[in-house]
């Protein structure tokens, strides 16, 4: 249902809703590989970008069901990984909750694809206290954000009569190439959060290799959820600390407060990705967070 025997997924028809900074790296790839990809977003000024590279747009709300006549046919692989439109809870409850609704009647309409891969967020864990989390863990989530994407994820297992199979990846945090928030507030001398706590990231990239490994997945593997974070189980403190001397800065502060719209910090744990290695065959190109920006530093 995903790649050939021999892994070619050329030929193969791929739609992809939510095509930011992890769907618009996953389509210059597919594209690459020889793959019919149409993206369904609602940022107009993309449409140029990715038309230019061989990429079919729709522009429209996900959450509304009046894009579902404009992409017609049957998809071999699906990737929804929309992101919220906005700060608020609604907004979240637009983009992932009536979003996966809207996916999910679009495929039953279609005929059903093939794989379907979700992107949620390791935040539905409520976890703390610097132990390992894998996907056996409790998820009550903190705050009304985690429990959307909660929702989302029942919906795709309980509504999934129409796909072949399914993948929920929860992601740790995302950096990766023109994402400097975190090199932002290392230059500017002050980061939030603790540095006592642990940081779990992942590589864009790395998330990319986790799609791939999904949609390529052996028949058997289907229908469950995989925590995608690299190696690295280091505390935000190490990590300033490494990046603060390769920027040949001082090392900030810590406000010990949240940046951005988050209520909550985000509870100190370590996220365990084996289920990923030993069922999908995934392995992170960037183990932790020194190869990973290491190259970021080396591109600026």
């Amino acid at each position: 249902m995903g790649a050939d025997a021999d892994g070619n997924f050329s030929g193969k028809r791929l739609v992809i809703f939510g095509c930011g900074y992890v769907g618009s790296e996953v389509a210059r790839q597919a594209v690459a590989r020889g793959l019919r990809v149409t993206a369904l977003t609602r940022n107009a000024a993309k449409v140029a970008a990715l038309a230019s590279g061989g990429v079919e747009t729709v522009v429209a709300d996900l959450a509304d069901e009046e894009w579902h006549a404009r992409i017609e046919g049957r998809a071999d692989l699906v990737l929804n990984c929309v992101s919220s439109g906005g700060a608020g809870p609604e907004d979240y409850r637009r983009s992932y909750v009536d979003g996966m609704c809207s996916v999910l009647a679009w495929a039953r309409d279609c005929g059903g694809p093939g794989t379907l891969v979700y992107t949620s967020s390791t935040s539905v864990y409520p976890q703390g206290g610097g132990g390992q989390v894998d996907e056996t863990a409790p998820t009550e989530g903190e705050g009304e954000r985690a429990l959307v994407l909660l929702e989302a994820e029942r919906l795709l297992g309980e509504r999934s009569a129409g796909v072949g199979r399914w993948f929920v990846l929860r992601l740790a945090g995302i950096y990766g190439p023109e994402r400097h928030h975190l090199l932002d507030q290392v230059r500017a001398g002050e980061v939030s959060g603790d540095g006592g706590h642990h940081l779990n990231l992942i590589h864009r990239d790395d998330i990319v290799s986790a799609v791939w490994a999904a949609f390529g997945a052996q028949a058997n593997v289907a229908n469950n959820v995989f925590n995608i974070a690299d190696d690295g189980a280091a505390t935000k403190g190490e990590v300033i600390a490494w990046l603060a001397n390769r920027l040949g800065v001082p090392r900030p502060r810590f406000t010990r407060l949240q940046a951005g719209p988050r209520r909550m910090a985000t509870p100190d744990r370590i996220i365990v990705s084996e289920r990923a290695k030993q069922e999908l065959g995934w392995r992170p190109r960037y183990r932790t967070f020194r190869e990973g920006y290491a190259e970021i530093l080396r591109a600026l």
